[in-house]
């Protein structure tokens, strides 16, 4: 039994396919029902604030993945997470289910080069400390041979199914509406994204490999380029023109002032005006994982906006 916390997001329901496609037995977990047409999938409600809920919903369990993905503000990341990486720790311990937890990168800081696995967490943001207290709540529990768990962190994420993701929107399904492309910071910087349907393929793989436990791995992306490369990459595809709108810090902050999704990006903004590198090679080795290039990745989107589209 595959369960998946948090279900319904752009990686839970990646992965659910790979675990679909596997024919592994599936159990989605979330609050909001989630509909998939498979035999092999149910759906059960729970809180995960909730640690009764969690523990009936994660019965039998053989692999647990955290995949939730909460409201964009630190305050509420400030009252929840805590609560949440306990009940799932406990949950672990009480089923003897592996447990594999992804995460992001804002644990690291502003990093001056590659981020690898071995950076040591210095957060440059109030959603990055808590991310390292998270993080360092889960590993202790390893060290301490209560529990067997693995982080699994992706960079920024592209190719999600709702499009609820910065590329995706402000690059992507832009252009596909003929419209000049967005772009947040400098575009002459380096970044890194994670395509969503590696991100489930690489849970997956982690899921059916128990000698992967108990460390840290980086979901493979593909090699960081600048944003005016990706723009370029991108408007060649959608056969536009490659022009583009940066927005600073201050049109960020102003934009917040109406949006409170958008306030909460301003403290992430070091990624977007400093080189943002991400390593995944330590995964691509041991797995010998061919990570999807940018070209087909924007091209897979082109043709899934298109149908939307028509």
């Amino acid at each position: 039994m595959h369960t998946i916390l948090g279900a319904g997001g752009p990686v839970a329901n990646a992965l659910t396919q790979e675990l679909i496609n596997n024919n592994d037995t599936v159990r989605l977990v979330s609050r909001k029902p989630v509909q998939i047409n498979a035999a092999n999938v149910t759906w059960q409600k729970a809180d995960l604030l909730n640690y009764d809920e969690i523990l009936q919903a994660s019965q039998v369990s053989t692999v647990i993945y955290l995949c939730a993905g909460l409201v964009y503000d630190k305050e509420v990341w400030r009252q929840q997470w805590p609560v949440i990486i306990q009940n799932v720790i406990n949950v672990a311990k009480a089923t003897g289910a592996r447990l594999i937890f992804f995460d992001n990168v804002y644990s690291y800081g502003l990093v001056n080069g590659a981020m690898t696995e071995d950076t040591p967490y210095h957060p440059s943001s109030v959603k990055g400390q808590i991310r390292v207290d998270v993080a360092n709540t889960l590993m202790d529990e390893v060290k301490a041979g209560n529990i067997r768990a693995s982080i699994a962190r992706g960079a920024d994420f592209y190719g999600t199914d709702s499009l609820n993701a910065f590329f995706d929107q402000m690059v992507l399904k832009r252009l596909s509406e003929k419209l000049s492309a967005q772009w947040i910071g400098k575009a002459k910087t380096l970044h890194s994204f994670t395509y969503i349907p590696d991100a489930g393929k690489a849970m997956f793989l982690l899921g059916q490999h128990p000698e992967s436990d108990n460390q840290v791995w980086h979901i493979p992306t593909a090699p960081a380029i600048t944003g005016q490369q990706f723009i370029e990459l991108a408007a060649r595809i959608y056969k536009m023109k490659p022009s583009f709108f940066a927005v600073n810090k201050f049109l960020l902050w102003c934009y917040g002032l109406f949006n409170k999704t958008v306030m909460g990006t301003v403290e992430m903004y070091y990624q977007y005006d400093h080189d943002y590198i991400f390593d995944s090679s330590k995964f691509e080795k041991a797995f010998n994982f061919k990570t999807t290039s940018y070209e087909d990745g924007i091209k897979h989107m082109s043709e899934i906006l298109y149908k939307a589209s028509v």
